[in-house]
């Protein structure tokens, strides 16, 4: 037990209650409230990070680069997705969210890179809605002198 507390500062909102926030449009747009009233959700998140370990070290082990893409280009490349687009206020010059790493990474086993593999955010300016997020993480490889059996015994 405490010996005493000291309140640091007052809570101007009261937190949800005790069976987490039932409001689709609240727990999507308010993730904190979601994180800290519903432990389940909580889960998923640590989940989510230890999957992302567990394949980034078994990709290092089999001998794959991880890389970094670039995120901002100039031309939407990689996939038929609808990209989103901004300006670079520097630059001056229209740039488009990636829709996908690969045209990057193929260039990266063009170089030299034999094996390569990204694990990053992709945006696609498509449809919302609680299954369908338009940005979104996804891994992608790419092995040199590899065919289907090499894969198949992956």
């Amino acid at each position: 037990m405490a010996a005493h507390i000291k309140l640091l500062s007052p809570c101007l909102h009261m937190l949800p209650g005790h069976k987490g926030i039932k409001d689709p449009e609240i727990r999507f747009r308010q993730r904190y409230l979601d994180l800290l009233s519903n432990k389940g959700i909580r889960d998923k998140f640590i989940t989510r990070s230890k999957v992302i370990a567990f394949i980034r070290n078994y990709m290092n082990n089999l001998g794959f680069n991880e890389v970094e893409t670039p995120t901002l280009n100039t031309q939407a490349g990689g996939a038929t997705a609808k990209p989103f687009e901004t300006y670079h206020n520097d630059l001056k010059m229209d740039m488009v969210l990636r829709v996908a790493p690969e045209l990057f990474l193929k260039m990266l086993i063009v170089g030299g890179l034999d094996k390569v593999y990204e694990i990053g955010k992709n945006f696609r300016n498509e449809g919302i809605d609680l299954t369908h997020n338009p940005e979104f993480t996804s891994m992608e490889f790419y092995w040199a002198y590899a065919d289907y059996e090499d894969l198949m015994n992956f």
